[in-house]
């Protein structure tokens, strides 16, 4: 008898799973209708597109790719914004980052349940919970709205599985940064802190590493086979895509495209530094997430000056996206004053000054200014602010691992260095010196000259779109629709 029920089971079981995919199928399929004129619709599932980020950057620079390489297209945006109205979105686009966007062209979906990928939701668990979460947010979205081809931007890959098979569409994505890495693994398996990914009261103890382990390499498995569903996948660095490979195991459908920065216009900006009222200006461009290290900064640059280094200030600036990030930046202003540092508006003789989500003239006035651009995130997948600070002429020190370190930071073929590379606050604090005291005025304008030379059209707008039009949408496109 248990035998016969089993042999039921297992029979019935595919036959259920596809009856409930075709019911979804179904249902879904009376949200297909048409939101924009055109032969195709292409989806950007992107919660948080009002965040002001390098990830928001690669949104509107796809959108406008495709607006002028792929015009019979019609561009979707999945978003959590729901505070936020369009116009307002695409102004930000065209302030914070100079791209303007055809209004015409474009329809936001507002998604209410972004609270699903919140990591503040999911405090244990955090991966896994987040994850789950985005099967939630993205059945949202294809209920409201089932594009022709779906491309996930901000690395929630667990979408993808669910518009290819639920929605029927064709998928792709961008990769910024592996949910999770071997180098994550590594950490938990070598009982290493860093308070990010792992936090010392798990390093600590044998058993909950052991399990925490156990946790990663399932959810390595998932997030294997998630992103196996994409057709065609686009990563940001050499460094992503040997994760990714090593994760989803297809080199044949991922490639490298470069996240967009604005080179033409922060190379337009003199080499010689603008003039100030003080001798050295430190720049930190980085959004005020725990995982940018600015404390690192702040530790350094106090390091530095008491070992007497010159009279220069340091200024962080950064997109702040909700209160916990608010909360962030008054953690380090305690920190500034705790390490003797004197902050902007409470001294005349400041050194330390917080900017937050400055918009994009700004940025460009303190990138003229920049002597050093600091840059202190472990690991960073890409680093556009390192590419913005080699272009306007800053000499960069950024940390020695990943994207910096491995595609961007490098010497010319001339052997020429385009920047210094860094670890630790020794580390950062010896290299401040090297460009501050011993470098002299020549030494750093041909550093400069060199980084920039380096980056100016390898990380330009330009070819990032073109590789996004040709090389992502391209090949998801319907044959017979597709632009020659």
């Amino acid at each position: 008898m248990l035998a016969t029920a089993l042999c039921l089971l297992v029979i019935s079981l595919p036959i259920v799973l596809i009856v409930i995919v075709v019911a979804l199928r179904l249902r879904v399929a009376a949200s297909s209708g048409q939101v924009l004129a055109g032969e195709e619709t292409v989806a950007f599932f992107h919660p948080y597109a009002h965040a002001g980020g390098g990830g928001e950057r690669v949104l509107w620079c796809s959108i406008r790719a495709l607006q002028q390489r792929h015009p019979g297209v019609g561009c979707v945006v999945y978003t959590g914004d729901v505070e936020v109205s369009p116009s307002d979105l695409l102004a930000q686009a065209s302030k914070r980052f100079g791209v303007d966007i055809n209004p015409e062209g474009v329809h936001f979906v507002f998604l209410k349940g972004r609270h699903w990928v919140d990591a503040s939701s999911w405090p244990r668990f955090t991966l896994l919970g987040q994850s789950l979460g985005s099967l939630v947010l993205g059945w949202e979205a294809l209920s409201q709205f089932r594009p022709d081809i779906f491309i996930d931007s901000m690395g929630y890959a667990f979408t993808l599985p669910l518009f290819r098979i639920i929605g029927g569409c064709r998928v792709g994505c961008y990769v910024h940064y592996p949910t999770i890495s071997t180098d994550m693994l590594e950490q938990v398996r070598g009982r290493r802190s860093d308070g990010v990914c792992n936090d010392a009261l798990v390093a600590r103890s044998r058993a909950l590493s052991s399990a925490k382990l156990l946790y990663y390499r399932i959810f390595a498995a998932l997030y294997g086979l998630a992103g196996s569903f994409a057709e065609v996948v686009l990563v940001n660095s050499s460094w992503t895509r040997n994760h990714i490979i090593a994760l989803w195991k297809m080199p044949a459908r991922t490639s490298i495209a470069y996240p967009p920065c604005d080179t033409a216009s922060f190379a337009a900006l003199p080499l010689e530094r603008a003039e100030k009222d003080f001798p050295a200006l430190v720049l930190s461009l980085a959004q005020f997430r725990p995982e940018k290290n600015h404390a690192l900064q702040l530790r350094a640059f106090s390091q530095y000056l008491k070992g007497g280094g010159s009279r220069a200030r340091l200024v962080l600036a950064g997109g702040c996206r909700d209160e916990a990030d608010a909360a962030r930046v008054k953690d380090l202003q305690k920190l500034a004053a705790e390490l003797g540092l004197r902050e902007d508006g409470q001294a005349a003789d400041w050194n330390v000054s917080f900017k937050t989500n400055v918009p994009l003239q700004e940025m460009q006035k303190l990138l003229a200014q920049a002597d050093v651009g600091l840059h202190t995130m472990r690991d960073e997948h890409f680093g556009i602010s390192v590419v913005e600070f080699m272009a306007a002429g800053a000499v960069v020190v950024a940390h020695n691992s990943a994207g910096p370190a491995m595609d961007i930071v490098t010497p010319l073929p001339d052997g020429r260095r385009t920047g210094l590379l860094a670890t630790d606050d020794d580390d950062y604090a010896r290299q401040l010196k090297v460009v501050l005291d011993d470098m002299s005025a020549g030494q750093r304008l041909e550093m400069a000259a060199a980084a920039r030379e380096a980056v100016r059209h390898r990380f330009s707008q330009e070819v990032f779109e073109e590789v996004v039009a040709e090389r992502l949408v391209a090949p998801l496109r319907t044959p017979g629709k597709r632009e020659t």
